[in-house]
C-alpha cells in the first residue's frame, strides 16, 4: 500500500475512533497530524493501546458472519507486537489459552501481535487455523482418523517432525512462521487444553462413543485490518454455539460423520430417509453437546438464545443510528433455522472496516 493509501485508511479509522468515543475533534486533528508525519519518516504507523483495543472490538462489531457480537465490547486485548521470536509468540499464545479459558468461565480474547502493511508480507503468521484442533490421519483403506479437516496441516507439522498418539482426538502443535524463516512448532502443553467428554442424560449409551471436544473456539487464521496496518497473527475467541459442535463438527460427513452411530445407539431404522433418522439423531447429539458443556461447567450458548441475542445486537445498532450487516447464510443455526428470528430477516452484507479477513493457510500447496 502506498503512504497515501495507508494515511487515508489511518485518517478515517482515527476520525471513526474519535467520534464514537467522543474525543475532541481539535485532539483528532493532532493525533492525523501525528500519524502523517510518522507515515512520511517511515513509511508506517504505530497505533496507541487504546487505538489498538478498539479497532479490534470494532472488527468483532463489523464481523458479518458472526452471530455473537452483541457482546464485542467485552473483548479483551492483549498487546503482544512487542514479541518477535517463535519462542516468545508460543508463550503469548499459551497465556492467551490460559486467560481466555478461564477454567471454563470463557473470556472473549485477542491477542495482537507485530502488524504489516503488506499483507501479503506478514511479519508473522501463525500456521493453525485454531490454535486448538485435533489431528486427522489418513489411513490406507482411505478412511481418515481423526479430524479429516485437518488432513492437510497435520501432514505439513509431521513433515516437521511431529508425531502425534494416533488417536482420534490429538491436539496438533502450534506452528509460528516469521517472515520467511521456517516455521517452529511448539506442542500445545496438555494442561492448558480444557476438554469436555460428550455424554448424554438420557442415553448413556453415548459414552461409548468416547466422544470428547475441546473448550473453546480459538480462531487464528485470520487477519485483523485496522486504519490500513494488517495484524497477520491476531488469534481470538469468544464460546461456542452448541451447533457448531453437535450440528457440524461432529455431524458433517466430512467431519467427524457421527450420525449414522448416533442413530444407531438410539436405535432409529437408518436404512430409510423417510424416517428422518439424521433429524432426530442431529437433534440428541446437540442435546448431549449441551448438556456436557454445562455439566463441566464450561461456557456454551444455544442457538436459540444465540439468535435472540443477536436480534438484540441488531436492535441497538439500529439505536446507535447504525445499520446491523450479516451474511444471512453464516448467521443462520444449521439446526432449525426457521425456528429463529433471523431466519426471516435479511440484513447488508456490507464489509465494513476494522474487520477480521480471511488468509490463505501458508501450508496449502
Amino acid at each position: 500500500m502506498s503512504n497515501r493509501g495507508l494515511l487515508q485508511e489511518a485518517e478515517a479509522y482515527i476520525r471513526q475512533f474519535g467520534s464514537e468515543l467522543a474525543i475532541e475533534e481539535k485532539e483528532t486533528a493532532a493525533r492525523i497530524a501525528e500519524i502523517t508525519a510518522e507515515i512520511d519518516a517511515t513509511g508506517t504507523y504505530t497505533h496507541t493501546l487504546e487505538e489498538l483495543a478498539y479497532g479490534a472490538k470494532l472488527a468483532w462489531r463489523n464481523s458479518n458472519r458472526c452471530i455473537g457480537r452483541l457482546f464485542w465490547d467485552s473483548l479483551t486485548v492483549q498487546d503482544a507486537r512487542e514479541a518477535t521470536s517463535a519462542a516468545d509468540i508460543a508463550k503469548a499464545v499459551f497465556r492467551h489459552i490460559e486467560y481466555a479459558t478461564g477454567g471454563g468461565k470463557i473470556l472473549p480474547s485477542i491477542t495482537v501481535f507485530a502488524p504489516c502493511t503488506d499483507a501479503d508480507s506478514p511479519r508473522i503468521r501463525i500456521w493453525n487455523d485454531q490454535l486448538i484442533r485435533y489431528a486427522g490421519y489418513q489411513q490406507e483403506d482411505g478412511s481418515v482418523l481423526g479430524d479429516p479437516i485437518s488432513l492437510q496441516f497435520t501432514q505439513a507439522c509431521m513433515e516437521m517432525g511431529w508425531r502425534g498418539a494416533g488417536t482420534a482426538f490429538d491436539v496438533l502443535p502450534l506452528v509460528i512462521q516469521i517472515g520467511s524463516q521456517l516455521p517452529e512448532w511448539f506442542d500445545m502443553p496438555t494442561d492448558m487444553v480444557l476438554e469436555v467428554p460428550i455424554v448424554h442424560p438420557d442415553y448413556p449409551a453415548f459414552e461409548e462413543l468416547q466422544l470428547k471436544w475441546y473448550a473453546v473456539p480459538f480462531v487464528s487464521n485470520m487477519r485483523l485490518e485496522i486504519g490500513g496496518l494488517h495484524y497477520t497473527a491476531a488469534p481470538f475467541n469468544g464460546w461456542y454455539m452448541g451447533t457448531e459442535i453437535g450440528a457440524r463438527n461432529l455431524a458433517d460427513p466430512f467431519r467427524y460423520n457421527m450420525l449414522p452411530a448416533v442413530g444407531a445407539l438410539m436405535g432409529l431404522d437408518t436404512s430409510r430417509e423417510i424416517t428422518l433418522w439424521r433429524d432426530r439423531a442431529l437433534v440428541e447429539l446437540n442435546i448431549a453437546v449441551l448438556h456436557s458443556y454445562k455439566a463441566q461447567g464450561v461456557t456454551i450458548v444455544d442457538h436459540h438464545t444465540a439468535s435472540k441475542q443477536f436480534s438484540l445486537f441488531a436492535e441497538k445498532e439500529r439505536r446507535n443510528g447504525r445499520t446491523p450487516t450479516g451474511r444471512w447464510s453464516w448467521l443462520i443455526p444449521p439446526l432449525s433455522p426457521a425456528t429463529t428470528a433471523i431466519f426471516h430477516n435479511r440484513y447488508e452484507d456490507v464489509e465494513l472496516k476494522p474487520n477480521y479477513f480471511a488468509q490463505k493457510a501458508p501450508y496449502d500447496s
